[in-house]
């Protein structure tokens, strides 16, 4: 599943180029200290079915996909949008006094998935995918997302809304949109929570050339004043403690590791809001979040302790001892800004990643620090403490504004991480193989199958699985035009049914206690067109080209995006995201900072032990949708030279699942990439078929009816799987 660029950010739609979606980008490796940095060296310069029931038989149009045209039309409606004319009566109050209110994705951890009671957009809007943002004025309100969900937009926003599609030519960023058509000295509000301080400070600067101000809303949500009652409790279940032999290293160490990393910044605390951040570091995990096993909180790292900011009532008594052993204190979710004020008080020096910290603690911070120095009487002409302290230190608060050193200290897996990776993949591949043996055998049969039951299937063949926790994101379980919508996700009252003659994407994930997964495979289940076998092997060899890729160290995932798109560049076609993110260990699928991307801001180094995802694909609107995808992680490469005494690296493929070489079109694959293809199936049956019962097996042999007509393209022990017909 293609990230919202690891972690969606709101600023790059607020300001700069609207399509520029990665946050969390200007990561400083030499910032590090040796225990996270690994080594690393300096950067390279770089040029800038069920049987038939009748109430399954919906084969009617109103669930196959239409033109934008089409639905458009069916969502348009002259009754005015009872939400957004209840937000807008809100403006005019005394203390609140706005003409325009920015609504993000994010929750106030900048998370890319949120719980049911922080998707504010998605209320106020109805559109569901996870990267946007809406932005209301008195008379309009517009929503900007990127090309993963034009398609989806279109069928989920009213004739209320101005689809705003994000990095097509001419369509202006939301700065931009609101200097257009507010009058000039305007008042734009925003929710700071909600904003890390890095896009509050952009967006500010951005509006202020047409004298707009931006307004901090501190003491209420404009979204959830409307939301009222309906709005969903906040999520209230357990933590537990992520086991030592998953994580390989306790949290003492890691700790002990950070605050190293605090007194070569001369910094005496750390502010981390990032949810997978905290969870990582202290080795727990959650499930207030669908599909990432993180919990909402807060953690203030100090030199001599560490405070974590959570409702109580998450925290068991083993996970209450485990805390107390490890010299973490307990603080109330909502106490986290009063900390910040008492910190600054008494003279400490935060360190504060502003690309993810919200504006709201930043500028607490800021504010508290100048009250400081206005009560000690030590600020000079220049409104600056007055440096005067032992070793020429300033005698008061100071904020160390560096990215977070857990971001590649967590991206950075240890032996234990992989292992646990590469176990979760296996088990995780068995249920696949499982599922798609099922699959295959009911669409022959002709049962009637939804896309949404077929989701349920994989869940149930998932879950069966030791370790399984849940899913990593929602299944997108695609046929025929549906494919082509990025990030569809099929709902039980309007999806299609899976088309034995069309193409049918299927991209899902899994949860297990000791790793996270995400794949994605296309398969046609009669006889692809030759225009579909010809997209789908050029997206087969961009795979290949990344999967084969050795590269300098040091080297950032954008130096590689060219490699996966290079066989469709060579006809004219392309494909609107990125070609790989970051993938946590029993952690969120999508993680920072490191990517694979055309999005070239990113300056992340890949290195050793990052997990990454590979999956070009090719979509065209209202027709279909391909994509392949395996995770890898990121290796040593033994190159018989080492120029410039630096190391080479490559990659190693976590996911085996068969890909389906009926679609490939074997007259464009060369002699390398068809050895890549064969050994890569090889692989797959001596990794997984050790996981199958004897019914399974028997389930493949029934179901198989090989016709092998081209030099042994597939090796003899694979024909198990229905995927190699070649026909």
């Amino acid at each position: 599943m293609e990230s919202a660029a690891s972690s969606f950010s709101s600023v790059r739609m607020f300001c700069r180029s609207p399509f520029y979606l990665h946050a969390r980008t200007r990561f400083s490796i030499l910032s590090l200290c040796p225990k996270f940095r690994r080594n690393i060296t300096y950067l390279p310069q770089i040029p800038t079915k069920l049987h038939r029931r009748p109430h399954m038989l919906r084969i009617s149009a109103s669930i196959t996909a239409k033109p934008s045209s089409e639905l458009r039309k069916k969502n348009t409606s002259s009754e005015p949008d009872a939400k957004l004319v209840a937000l807008r009566e809100l403006f005019t109050r005394p203390n609140i006094n706005i003409d325009a209110y920015v609504i993000p994705s994010q929750d106030a951890h900048q998370s890319e998935f949120t719980a049911e009671c922080y998707s504010r957009r998605s209320y106020i809007s109805g559109f569901t995918g996870s990267a946007g943002t809406v932005v209301v004025t008195k008379d309009k309100a517009a929503l900007w997302t990127d090309g993963r969900y034009f398609l989806q937009a279109e069928q989920q926003l009213t004739s209320s809304w101005i689809l705003m599609r994000a990095g097509n030519l001419g369509v202006p960023s939301t700065s931009e949109w609101l200097n257009g058509i507010l009058a000039p000295g305007s008042r734009v509000g925003i929710d700071p929570f909600l904003f890390s301080s890095d896009s509050a400070e952009e967006l500010k600067e951005a509006i202020s050339q047409k004298n707009h101000e931006l307004v901090y809303l501190y003491d209420a949500n404009l979204v959830d004043e409307i939301w009222k009652e309906s709005r969903p409790k906040p999520p209230n279940r357990h933590v537990r403690v992520h086991d030592l032999k998953y994580a390989g290293v306790d949290v003492s160490s890691k700790l002990s590791s950070l605050r190293s990393e605090l007194t070569s910044a001369g910094s005496s605390a750390i502010v981390i809001s990032v949810l997978d951040e905290i969870a990582w570091l202290l080795n727990l995990r959650g499930s207030d979040i669908p599909h990432s096993p993180v919990m909402y909180a807060y953690l203030i790292v100090e030199i001599d302790g560490a405070k974590l900011f959570i409702d109580d009532a998450k925290i068991n008594s083993d996970v209450m001892h485990y805390l107390n052993g490890a010299g973490i204190e307990l603080r109330p979710y909502e106490s986290i800004i009063s900390e910040v004020k008492s910190l600054a008080a008494k003279g400490a020096c935060l360190w504060l990643d502003t690309s993810s910290v919200s504006a709201a603690i930043v500028n607490t911070y800021k504010s508290d620090c100048d009250q400081y120095f206005t009560t000690a009487g030590i600020v000079n002409k220049n409104k600056k403490p007055v440096v005067n302290g032992p070793d020429n230190q300033s005698c008061g608060p100071t904020a160390v504004y560096k990215s977070s050193p857990v971001s590649l200290a967590k991206a950075v897996k240890n032996e234990a991480e992989l292992d646990g990776m590469r176990n979760s993949h296996l088990r995780d591949a068995a249920a696949l193989a499982q599922f798609w043996a099922w699959l295959e055998k009911e669409v022959s049969d002709g049962v009637i199958l939804t896309e949404v039951d077929v989701a349920d299937k994989l869940l149930e063949f998932r879950s069966e699985q030791d370790g399984f926790v849940g899913t990593s994101f929602d299944t997108i379980s695609a046929s025929g035009a549906n494919g082509a919508v990025i990030h569809y996700t099929p709902e039980p009252i309007s999806c299609s049914v899976v088309d034995p003659e069309k193409l049918f994407l299927l991209d899902s994930g899994a949860q297990y206690i000791d790793g996270t997964t995400d794949i994605t495979r296309t398969v046609h289940f009669d006889q692809p067109s030759s225009w579909q076998k010809e997209c789908f092997t050029r997206v087969l060899q961009g795979h290949i080209a990344l999967d084969q890729a050795v590269f300098p160290e040091n080297y950032p995932g954008f130096v590689l995006d060219a490699f996966a798109r290079s066989s469709l560049w060579k006809i004219g076609l392309d494909y609107r995201h990125g070609t790989g993110h970051g993938v946590g260990a029993a952690l969120n699928v999508h993680e920072g900072p490191q990517s694979i991307s055309f999005r070239f801001g990113n300056m992340t180094p890949l290195l050793k032990g990052m997990v990454v995802s590979n999956e070009p694909g090719y979509y065209e609107d209202h027709a279909f949708g391909i994509r392949i995808e395996n995770l890898l992680y990121v290796k040593e490469a033994n190159t018989p030279n080492c120029f410039g005494g630096v190391e080479y690296l490559g990659f190693e493929k976590l996911t085996f699942v068969p890909i389906q070489t009926k679609l490939v079109d074997l007259s464009l694959l060369s002699t390398t990439e068809m050895d890549w293809l064969n050994d890569y199936h090889k692989q797959v049956w001596e990794k997984v078929s050790r996981f199958y019962v004897l019914d399974c097996y028997f389930i493949f042999l029934s179901i198989c009816s090989c016709r092998i007509q081209c030099q042994s393209i597939i090796t003899l022990s694979c024909i198990l799987f229905y995927f190699f017909n070649i026909n």
